[in-house]
């Protein structure tokens, strides 16, 4: 069972595909929850009042709001369906790696941007990796009800894979060869962002084609690795858009 907590999330969750059992609410609350009480009733999902209490004890990140989803656990996608997903909107594709991202907020986060800003896919590695929960849920505000995770046992056969079919793989890295606005990315492009703490491995830099950095300009020279994604994915977007 999957929890999904939140306003936001929980709206998403009943917009989209998602299968969600029952829908649990504070219900000191009920009446600021009325529009999505409605929304579920017209789903013919169950709506359950419970106590604050019940909500806090089964909650993963302590901010649901007042709400929680019970679903079906997430079902992670295969790189083709990826793909499949971007040859569907008639776009090249755009498939966001990640290399053992372990922090369940960056991980939402940087699935909420991918979606926003146009990316096809996710990939994340099964181990050493945060993986997707409840708090991954609340962090990407419901885009992973939208946007297709793949989860892969190595991140570099993955690599390899996305070569094979056409991807021209860029790693973020801050001693990359170029600057993100160097580069043009009106190619099928796979990108690499690595952990917060170590950023890309040594083999999985290795096997992308072109490092890209940021521009720097401040005191410090690092960024989140959410932020970093952001910047990066909004560059490839802008370029696409033009």
């Amino acid at each position: 069972m999957r929890i999904i907590e939140g306003k936001n999330p929980v709206i998403e969750a009943l917009r989209s595909d998602t299968q969600i059992d029952t829908i649990l609410v504070n219900r000191e609350a009920s009446a600021s929850l009325r529009k999505i009480i409605e929304l579920a009733k017209a789903k013919k999902v169950p709506v359950k009042n419970v106590d604050k209490a019940h909500l806090d004890r089964i909650s993963e990140n302590k901010r649901h709001q007042g709400i929680i989803a019970e679903a079906m656990e997430y079902e992670y996608k295969e790189i083709d369906h990826i793909l499949n997903y971007a040859k569907s909107k008639g776009e090249m594709p755009f498939v966001v790696i990640l290399d053992e991202i372990t922090d369940v907020h960056n991980l939402g986060s940087i699935i909420r941007s991918a979606e926003c800003l146009g990316a096809h896919g996710v990939i994340i590695p099964k181990r050493r990796a945060a993986q997707i929960n409840g708090v991954v849920a609340k962090s990407s505000a419901g885009a992973i009800e939208y946007l297709p995770v793949c989860r892969v046992t190595n991140i570099n056969d993955a690599i390899k894979e996305l070569k094979e079919k056409g991807l021209w793989i860029y790693g973020a890295d801050m001693d990359g060869d170029k600057y993100i606005y160097e580069e043009k990315y009106t190619v099928p492009v796979g990108l690499v962002i690595g952990s917060e703490g170590s950023g890309i491995g040594r083999l999985v830099k290795k096997n992308c084609d072109i490092l890209i950095k940021i521009p720097m300009k401040g005191n410090i020279n690092s960024l989140n690795a959410s932020n970093a994604a952001s910047i990066v994915i909004y560059e490839i977007m802008k370029q696409r858009s033009l």
